[in-house]
């Protein structure tokens, strides 16, 4: 009889259905999330679901509309940097200079070059009033006058890419090198940004075309600064992302943008967007 038990209790152990069944639910569970997870992120971008999971709230972030990297456009060495990282600039501040003793000696050579070229076609001018040299020999030493002040325009033009001032006003925001280094042409030397002109980027619902227009109102608040600030809407963007149904749109800060820099992201709210 006892033999009877113990049999009976490892054939219970040794059935298929005893451990699988629950392993089988479990996997059937894990099988529809994984199959759920990806129908729920696929064709939706992080905008379009903060869209929809913010209402009339969208995720904003702040860039400037002026913002370049100044590169170098000669080769030579570095003599001066005149900025420091955050530096605020005016447009037209000198930046940085590099070394030119070379060209510097190049314009005197040619400037010196042109006047003998000059003197001489003025002295075959005079020549010429009294008939002893030809025509040719006139127009030859024009042709060698105006041969020497192209070349003094062209070395002049030369050293102006020896100085490099800022194209409009702003702060400094890189500085890629440092006095005495040497660069190539195409080098990065300074990034500069417009941090006065700033604009908002965002993705809006497709379905906000029946009433966004440009010059609507809205308010962003910054999650850096902790501060509300008001824009309008300056730009939209022509063609709608098929996958995310999501629109991009650029707006303008209005007023005063004390405290917002650029990288800075918040919540935009559009009051319109809760009435619809």
């Amino acid at each position: 009889m006892k033999s009877v038990w113990v049999a009976a209790v490892v054939l219970a152990v040794q059935l298929p259905g005893w451990q699988p069944v629950q392993a089988a639910t479990t996997s059937s569970k894990a099988g529809n999330s994984a199959t759920t997870a990806p129908a729920a992120a696929s064709g939706v971008t992080a905008s379009a679901m903060a869209a929809a999971s913010a209402g009339n709230n969208i995720r904003v972030l702040v860039a400037a509309q002026q913002e370049s990297v100044l590169a170098a456009q000669m080769t030579g060495r570095i003599d001066q940097v005149s900025v420091q990282l955050g530096s605020r600039i005016k447009a037209g501040q000198a930046l940085l200079r590099f070394v030119c003793e070379e060209q510097d000696a190049h314009l005197k050579m040619a400037k010196a070059e042109f006047y003998g070229a000059q003197q001489t076609y003025e002295a075959r001018l005079k020549m010429q009033a009294m008939q002893s040299v030809s025509e040719l020999e006139v127009q030859q030493a024009a042709a060698n006058a105006e041969k020497f002040k192209a070349q003094i325009q062209l070395i002049s033009a030369q050293l102006k890419l020896c100085h490099i001032s800022a194209p409009f006003s702003g702060r400094v925001t890189k500085l890629h090198v440092k006095p005495f280094e040497s660069v190539n042409v195409g080098q990065p030397l300074i990034e500069i940004v417009n941090d006065r002109k700033l604009k908002a980027q965002m993705h809006v619902p497709s379905n906000w075309l029946a009433w966004l227009k440009t010059g609507t109102q809205f308010s962003m608040q910054i999650d850096e600064t902790g501060k509300k600030y008001q824009a309008r809407v300056a730009r939209m963007n022509g063609k709608v992302d098929p996958v995310s149904q999501s629109l991009e749109i650029e707006a303008e800060v209005v007023g005063d943008p004390e405290g917002l820099l650029p990288g800075m992201s918040g919540l935009a709210s559009f009051p319109d967007a809760a009435k619809r």
